[in-house]
């Protein structure tokens, strides 16, 4: 059966990460989609595994020859889900996850029926501000500027098919593993793949 395309996203430092590579740990029919963008390799990072390190060039012309389910542009760098990759996936019956932002979420939401859509939130603005200080990856003012559009992309959350309140990663990990069990138990979905068993005689 052709595999699902979890489309999963939700503010910086929500622990979108840490949930995807737990579930992902526990879960050998799920694959990450690795995406491409134009930032610069952070320490550990590896090119092709952790993301496509492109420059600006490479990246535009992706753009024009349509090689990305979703792009856009996030605090002065570009992101974007290579297509190609993703297809071979769904086709070889792997659930393929896309951590991406709200804005690249929407676009995958609006182009593709069949992704299952699920939004992660923090309890509050505070646990959110506490996450990401703890971080450590970024300085003060940037921390800022994520808060800033945590609160708008927050609004976005009515988009998406599920809502999961990260409080406790264990049971949200929980929550997310469920909602792909449904999802793979759909009518509708095993129709389209010909799963449907038939009761005849």
């Amino acid at each position: 059966m052709r595999g699902l395309l979890l489309v999963v996203s939700g503010p910086s430092g929500v622990g979108k990460g840490t949930l995807l590579n737990l579930l992902l740990s526990q879960r050998d029919d799920c694959v990450f989609s690795v995406s491409a963008t134009t930032r610069p390799p952070r320490p550990g990072e590896q090119d092709k595994v952790h993301y496509y390190f492109l420059d600006g060039e490479v990246f535009s012309r992706w753009v024009e020859e349509g090689r990305f389910l979703e792009w856009n542009k996030v605090f002065d760098r570009f992101y974007g889900t290579p297509l190609e990759p993703v297809e071979e996936h769904l086709r070889q019956g792997k659930n393929v996850v896309l951590d991406v932002d709200v804005q690249g979420g929407v676009q995958v939401i609006e182009n593709r029926p069949d992704a299952v859509s699920v939004f992660v939130a923090p309890p509050d603005l505070s646990t959110l501000k506490t996450r990401l200080t703890q971080r450590g990856t970024e300085p003060p003012d940037e921390i800022a500027l994520r808060l800033l559009t945590a609160k708008s992309e927050l609004k976005a959350m009515t988009r998406y098919q599920y809502l999961l309140i990260n409080d406790s990663l264990e049971s949200t990990r929980a929550q997310l593993n469920a909602i792909i069990e449904a999802e793979s138990c759909r009518i509708s979905r095993l129709m389209k793949s010909d799963q449907l068993p038939q009761f005849e005689g």
